[in-house]
């Protein structure tokens, strides 16, 4: 006798497609973005950390003027960075198309804010320049009073500009400890300027802090021009920059290139990302 046994339904297996998804596009933005996370959150950790040294946190008073601070210059970077670095990693990573909107929406303000100031800055540079000298005369002001500022104006002297002051060595007539009318008081820097405005020496292994001691003092037995540095920084900064003006349009063009880069890829993707749910629904 014989048993008809019924057959088994044909199971058909149905191979999922290759997500439309570039992977390629995908993890090189989450690659540029991983390294531009990191930057931010250690620029913004030094900010914090500059400003916690200082016990700003707990005295905001101490803080003469919060834009010029270059902790709180830093916290800023630093957060912005951290942010932008932290959605394009997150939203090329879990093709979140919410964070890879936001990504884009941040790099175009960025951008917007960046050719909106280089054009500003272009047409209102004698406004620009004025703004600089306030702030470079608070610097001198404070030199003494806020320890980053001070090292920030002695990189500038030294290390940048080779210069001093403003316009000269007699700007730091501006600071009580430099002020000539200082000595009565006991001020051994008295119409003298800091260690930075001096001249760098060859060979010279160990900086000499008092070079610059009694140097705009009356009947200084010393030739000057042979000491310290005359130039003013506003003057020096322009000679900087009419010699270095090539580069300094490279880089701003590198940077908006990678800017409208960015801005792109993260819309390609989030298209692909759309279509790849389109197909699937």
């Amino acid at each position: 006798m014989t048993v008809n046994v019924p057959s088994m339904p044909t199971v058909r297996k149905y191979r999922r497609e290759s997500t439309e998804v570039s992977s390629c596009l995908k993890y090189m933005i989450f690659g540029f973005n991983v390294l531009f996370w990191l930057l931010g959150l250690g620029i913004l950790t030094i900010g914090v950390w500059a400003w916690s040294e200082k016990d700003i946190f707990n005295n905001l008073g101490k803080v003469a003027n919060v834009a010029l601070d270059p902790a709180f210059v830093l916290i800023c970077i630093g957060t912005v960075t951290f942010v932008i670095g932290f959605t394009g990693c997150v939203g090329a990573l879990r093709e979140n198309t919410c964070l890879l909107a936001t990504y884009a929406i941040f790099l175009s303000v960025l951008l917007l804010f960046e050719m909106t100031a280089g054009i500003l800055g272009f047409i209102f540079k004698d406004w620009i320049k004025s703004q600089a000298t306030i702030g470079f005369q608070t610097f001198i002001i404070h030199y003494r009073e806020d320890p980053d500022q001070q090292n920030l104006i002695d990189w500038i002297q030294e290390d940048w500009l080779q210069c001093c002051g403003i316009e000269g060595p007699k700007d730091w007539d501006r600071n009580n400890y430099f002020n000539c009318s200082s000595k009565d008081v006991g001020s051994r820097e008295a119409c003298g300027v800091p260690f930075s405005c001096c001249k760098r020496k060859p060979n010279e292994i160990i900086k000499n802090k008092q070079c610059g001691y009694d140097v705009r003092k009356p009947g200084f037995s010393f030739d000057v021009s042979k000491i310290i540095n005359e130039q003013g920084c506003l003057e020096a900064i322009e000679d900087w920059t009419e010699k270095n003006m090539i580069s300094i349009a490279s880089c701003i063009f590198v940077v908006l290139f990678c800017h409208i880069l960015g801005i792109c890829f993260a819309q390609n993707l989030r298209a692909d990302i759309f279509a790849q749910k389109a197909k699937w629904h």
